[in-house]
């Protein structure tokens, strides 16, 4: 009788657990049914491995808002809508920069008959690259990859082959890439970005006015600085403003205690540009709600338990670093608004290995002692004998960067990194400018230190320089109109745009002078352009 009696309790139970997957069915098919079509997901090909995996994903999916795996899955889909929906943000959003919406085709922020437009036009600014092939290329976009997510729930995705360059975007048309990912797939051996780069202006603009889904400090620095997350999976580098633009820093204070200030890193990519260096990632400015876009959406527990309100009513936060993260360094809104510089964040090291490399003019860092170049004047000697300096242009390379500290005032170039993939025949990556144009009545001889001790420099490098000087197209003014466009206008106050003329003078003055000493100017002067100009 009991046998029959748990029978009969277990074939009621089974029917009921029937009845109640029927149930949940009909719900679901009920609900898609009602489902208005505008909001139904776009058609896509379900089976197009995943775009997005170029980003560091530790805050993707620890976002308010979970990134479910099928949205990762269906990105050509999920894209645009995210797109039109951020658009439709931005076109309602009070305050939007009105310079976003002058900004037309082309180069950033260009209108005709402007000085900047001018120089670009020159031919030293169209000097063809080699031509690129597909092991030139950063990225090679491969239908067949696969990557899926780790099965002990780590947000890292990996490659089912370990091929950390292959690009595993599928036949996802290239159109329906968002802005970020463009940047990414263009990178090669020769530029991080082509001169007349057609995505400069809408990459500009979405750092300056995407929707922030996620923000978190970024592990690591001397500084604080925090991660953004952007609806269409784009991340930026977010430095926030730690003093005015009028000050100067201390002429006591050493190189490694000075401020890292965001509108030095918005100057530098700008700057870079005019070089023709183009080596550094885009820049932009742009004013952040400490509240509604940092505060109520991070996920990080760290960073939320800084958060307070100054005795002025003003919403504050200070983070953990090494330096400058307690309550006497924080940073403060008004009384929520804060200024700071947006990067755009290069592809994921774990996709794009990079390799950092100590700089041979590093400086001590240490108040009393000196390095080694700073003490044997034929230190650069040394320097040539030891690889990877022995060969190609890297020692070249690394004395343009040294020309663009010096513009810049900037003393903590401590490293440099380039894309592994490339070896030693690349570009080096200009990051981490942070402590430029903190000066601008004096400037530091001691960075052109690779300069004078190898009395070298290439001659398109120094031909390009030749061109600032001469009125009406003065490094300054230059300089003053690209910074026009940003959001943040103005970015530099015009001591330092001034103070970029006489360090301009400055280098010009050091290759005239081993020129004019020379027993053969072609060693100063470096051919790396030929009968190409």
């Amino acid at each position: 009788m009991q046998r029959r009696l748990q029978t009969l309790f277990q074939r009621k139970l089974k029917v009921s657990l029937l009845f109640l997957l029927l149930l949940a069915l009909l719900v679901h098919l009920a609900m898609d049914l009602a489902l208005p079509t505008a909001r139904r997901p776009c058609g896509c090909n379900a089976k197009a491995p995943k775009a997005s995996v170029v980003l560091s994903s530790s805050s993707m999916l620890a976002g308010p808002e979970k990134l479910s795996l099928r949205i990762l899955q269906d990105f050509s889909g999920s894209n645009g809508s995210l797109e039109k929906s951020s658009q439709v943000q931005r076109a309602g959003r009070a305050g939007e920069p009105e310079v976003w919406r002058q900004h037309g085709e082309g180069n950033a922020g260009q209108t005709a008959g402007s000085k900047l437009a001018a120089l670009f036009e020159h031919p030293l600014y169209n000097i063809p690259i080699p031509e690129v092939t597909e092991t030139d290329k950063l990225f090679v976009v491969n239908p067949v990859e696969k990557f899926s997510l780790r099965s002990s729930g780590s947000d890292e995705w990996v490659s089912s082959s370990k091929a950390e360059t292959l690009l595993p975007t599928g036949k996802t048309a290239y159109d329906t890439y968002p802005t970020w990912l463009k940047f990414h797939v263009g990178i090669n051996r020769y530029e991080l970005y082509p001169r007349r780069d057609p995505l400069m202006p809408t990459l500009l603009r979405d750092l300056a006015t995407q929707r922030i889904v996620s923000s978190v400090q970024k592990s690591g620095g001397t500084q604080l600085k925090l991660i953004m997350t952007f609806p269409n999976y784009g991340q930026a580098l977010f430095k926030p403003m730690k003093q005015t633009r009028d000050q100067e820093t201390p002429i006591d204070f050493f190189y490694f205690s000075d401020f890292e200030r965001h509108n030095a890193e918005i100057a530098a990519f700008h700057l870079d540009r005019i070089l023709d260096f183009r080596r550094i990632p885009p820049v932009s400015g742009r004013l952040v709600n400490i509240t509604k876009e940092i505060r109520d959406i991070t996920t990080d527990k760290k960073l939320a338990k800084t958060f307070f309100i100054s005795p002025a009513g003003n919403v504050c936060f200070y983070g953990e670093c090494s330096y400058y993260c307690s309550t006497e360094h924080a940073l403060c809104g008004k009384p929520d608004r804060l200024e700071g510089s947006m990067a755009t964040l290069l592809p994921d090291k774990t996709l794009a290995k990079r390799r950092s490399w100590r700089s041979p003019w590093r400086r001590s860092y240490h108040k009393s002692k000196k390095a080694e170049w700073e003490l044997n004047p034929n230190y650069c000697a040394q320097v040539r004998e030891t690889p990877p300096y022995d060969r190609g242009h890297r020692l070249l390379d690394l004395i343009d960067m040294t020309v663009l500290d010096f513009l810049m005032g900037n003393m903590d170039r401590h490293h440099y990194e380039t894309f592994e993939k490339f070896g030693n025949d690349t570009f080096l990556l200009h990051l981490d400018n942070g402590r430029g144009f903190g000066t601008h009545s004096r400037d530091e001889p001691s960075i052109l230190a690779p300069l004078q001790q190898c009395c070298s420099i290439k001659k398109s490098t120094y031909l390009r320089l030749q061109l600032l000087p001469p009125h009406p197209s003065r490094l300054s003014a230059l300089r003053r109109e690209a910074l026009a466009t940003d959001p943040l206008a103005p970015v530099l106050a015009e001591p330092h745009l001034q103070a970029l003329d006489r360090s301009l003078g400055k280098v010009l003055a050091v290759v005239g002078r081993r020129l004019a000493g020379a027993a053969h100017p072609d060693k100063v002067l470096v051919d790396d352009i030929g009968s190409r100009v």
